[in-house]
Order: structure tokens, then C-alpha cells, then sequence
């Protein structure tokens, strides 16, 4: 897809990855970015970067009516950037269940939410992208992350699953797979798990820039980073060493 002159909506826009997506879709020369967050106040120092081309919007994943009323409020989005999401540390086994079905809730319902709302946005207004920002972790289960992976793994299939419905409608449908990255979420995992530490840590620039390299390039799976493509590679050729290397983490 063509990134110069698109319209975007970026959800999860406030920091990390989302923030940084915001800015290499302005560097690469788009109309308009709708940045969204749960908080529109939080938006501002984004809006701030560049306010004739970026608008707020309220997203909240857990609740429709944001979500309805953004398609409303978007309704010329081309390139929809699903990277809003939550997370939960814990053994399943052991963890609060509530908090499990939070993470699932958040993470593939309300993406799903999303997708529902603009998939008719962007196929009136001539066709487009969808961009489902995933995970490494879909491939395998982290035992201390909870029902992250699990929700990732979900949100993995979901991918897929809409890719042949939505391509008639000239909407293209792209995974990205980050591994570990340096974003306040990451920070958090390692105040509960230290072995993360061990592992190198991309930028959320270079996430970004290697998204958008992506989608112009009409790949389907993205890993956007060192140690995800490292991942990538292996999950094409080995998928239970995939499966053996992220459970032992």
C-alpha cells in the first residue's frame, strides 16, 4: 500500500510503538493521523508534533460506543493500525482468572471490535490496510505472562481469518510481530521477570519504521525487529522450537 496521502488511525497512540507509528506515518508523508487513546488528554504532546495533520480521537477497546462513534468521527481512514492492547503477568494456573479474561477481552475482542466498525470505513472510501500489531508471543507460551500470549495467539488467527474476507473488499491485512521492545510495558514485565532483561531491546522508532517498510511492501507477516526475525525465521522452518524457546523463557 501506498503510505504518502493515506489516512490513518493509530489506536494505543498515547506512548510505545503507537506513538512511534504516529510519527513515521507523518514522516512518510500521510494526509491525516487520527491518534487514539483511551484518554484523549494524553494524546496531547502527539497531537503537539504536528496539529495540522494529527486529530484525537477516544478509543477505548473495552468500550463499543468509542468505538462506534471513531468510525463516525474517521470516516475517511484508509490504513487501520490495531496496536492498542493489555497484559497481565501471572501462571495461568495460579492468577487471578478475572484478569485473564480482561487481557482476552482487550486484546481480541476489542481489536475484533475495531476491525468491525472500519473495515466498511475503508472500503467506502475506495479501499486500503488493516494492520493488526501482534506479537512474537503468539507463537508460543511465555508461562509468566499470562493470557497474553494466549490473546496474541487469538488475535493471530483472527489475522488470518479476515484476510480472505476482507481482500474482495481491496483491503489488505497485515500481521506485525515485535519481539522485546523498549516501551513502558516492557519496563513493567521486567520489574516481574528480570530474564527478559537478558534479551536486546528494539527501539520503537525502528518497530515503526520497519512496520511501515512493511506494509508498503505488501507483507503479510511482519517482524519488525532482530530477535523477531530471528523468531520469524525459525517459526517458517521449526515451529516447536519456536514453541521450546518461548515457554522456556
Amino acid at each position: 500500500m501506498d503510505i504518502e496521502g493515506s489516512v490513518v488511525l493509530v489506536t494505543g497512540a498515547n506512548r510505545g510503538i503507537g506513538r512511534a507509528l504516529v510519527d513515521a506515518f507523518l514522516a512518510r508523508g500521510a494526509a491525516r493521523v487520527y491518534a487514539a487513546a483511551r484518554n484523549p488528554a494524553s494524546l496531547d504532546p502527539v497531537v503537539a508534533g504536528d496539529p495540522a495533520r494529527v486529530v484525537p480521537v477516544e478509543v477505548d477497546l473495552s468500550a463499543p460506543d468509542t468505538i462506534a462513534a471513531a468510525a463516525t468521527t474517521a470516516a475517511d481512514v484508509t490504513l487501520l493500525v490495531n496496536n492498542a492492547g493489555s497484559h497481565g503477568m501471572g501462571h495461568l494456573l495460579d492468577m487471578d482468572l478475572a484478569l485473564v479474561e480482561e487481557v482476552m477481552r482487550t486484546n481480541y475482542l476489542g481489536t475484533l471490535r475495531v476491525l468491525r466498525a472500519f473495515a466498511p470505513v475503508i472500503e467506502g472510501n475506495g479501499g486500503g490496510a488493516v494492520v493488526n500489531v501482534i506479537s512474537i508471543g503468539a507463537f508460543g507460551g511465555t508461562p509468566s505472562l499470562g493470557g497474553y500470549p494466549a490473546s496474541k495467539a487469538a488475535l493471530h488467527s483472527l489475522t488470518q481469518a479476515v484476510r480472505p474476507d476482507l481482500a474482495p473488499r481491496g483491503i489488505s491485512v497485515h500481521g506485525v510481530f515485535p519481539g522485546p521492545v523498549d516501551t513502558d510495558m516492557f519496563d513493567d514485565v521486567l520489574g516481574h521477570e528480570p530474564v527478559f532483561g537478558e534479551f536486546p531491546r528494539a527501539t520503537a522508532a525502528e518497530v515503526a519504521r520497519a512496520t511501515l517498510d512493511g506494509i508498503a511492501a505488501d507483507a503479510e507477516d511482519i517482524f519488525p525487529d532482530s530477535f523477531a526475525a530471528e523468531v520469524g525465521e525459525m517459526w517458517r522452518v521449526d515451529p516447536k522450537g519456536v514453541e521450546r524457546r518461548l515457554s522456556g523463557i
